[in-house]
């Protein structure tokens, strides 16, 4: 996955930076989560501080338009930023934790099952 930063500007009465970009992706279109990590490592700032806002794909091409904001402390975030979006930003980020775990223990069992075999 590619970023180009489009247009970035920082709002000084929300405490944020507003970044709009365009994704460059191959196969499926990015989780939410993929985008924060991959928008926040670019931003230097922390995964936690930044929330999707919007990530919306053209039709029949492997490109996204996407809105991120990164707010200056997580306090800053919880006030202002409104709760279906923290939820939908946290919900992903629980689902990739549980997918990695579930991944885990698969390879954990395949192990065991090669053992078993041996």
């Amino acid at each position: 996955m590619e970023v180009y930063v489009e247009k970035e500007r920082y709002n000084p009465l929300l405490k944020r930076r507003e970044v709009y970009c365009r994704l460059s992706f191959e196969g499926k279109t990015p989780s939410r989560s993929e985008v924060r990590a991959k928008i926040a490592g670019l931003m230097n700032a922390e995964p936690e501080r930044a929330v999707v806002d919007y990530i919306k794909t053209e039709f029949g091409k492997t490109e996204a338009r996407c809105y991120v904001k990164i707010y200056d402390t997580i306090e800053d975030l919880q006030k202002i930023e409104e709760e279906h979006i923290i939820e939908r930003n946290k919900v992903e980020e629980q689902a990739a934790e549980e997918q990695a775990e579930e991944q885990a223990e698969e390879s954990g069992e395949a192990e065991e099952a090669e053992a078993a075999e041996e």
